[in-house]
């Protein structure tokens, strides 16, 4: 305590600031006041992500502001996957072109899935028969469809290397 004081009114100023500081520092500590505890701890990063809310009892609490959750991962989206060289570059790569096509066949599917279940679940029994015909009979149509193309494909292969041969 190599400090030394002028006054003894200059010690208890500094003794009453020491014990509004601890208190403070207890108050963060206990979670009295969860939003400002955790900004604390965060140094302000959950700040936009938290907002206070006082109930009806008038009990003040804390929730998750979803919509600047929302809005912050929208704009990274924005930023990083839909930038125009993002997206040229994605275009060009195989990776890419298998992206698009996988996600065109289950757009496909979703859509066929949605109209199968709606359907299904009309009360007009000629909508349910399409909605079970869709159901159980389309993906053994679509993979009789899908060998006979890779058939046709293979031959197709096989014949044009047989005339460069």
């Amino acid at each position: 305590m190599g400090t030394k004081y002028n006054s003894l009114e200059e010690l208890r100023r500094k003794k009453e600031l020491l014990k509004k500081d601890v208190s403070e520092m207890e108050n963060l500590l206990t979670f009295e006041n969860t939003k400002e505890s955790l900004s604390a701890f965060t140094n302000g990063l959950t700040d936009q992500f938290l907002q206070e809310k006082t109930a009806e009892d008038g009990e003040r609490k804390v929730s998750l502001n979803t919509g600047a959750i929302v809005k912050q991962i929208s704009n990274a989206v924005t930023e990083n996957i839909l930038s125009r060289n993002a997206m040229y570059g994605i275009a060009k790569s195989d990776a890419g072109v298998n992206l698009v096509e996988n996600a065109l066949k289950l757009g496909a599917v979703t859509f066929v899935g949605n109209y199968a279940k709606k359907n299904f679940y009309n009360s007009n029994w000629k909508k349910k028969l399409i909605g079970i015909a869709l159901i159980y009979l389309a993906p053994i149509a679509l993979k009789y469809i899908r060998k006979k193309l890779e058939n046709y494909q293979r031959n197709r292969t096989t014949s044009s290397l047989e005339q460069l041969i």
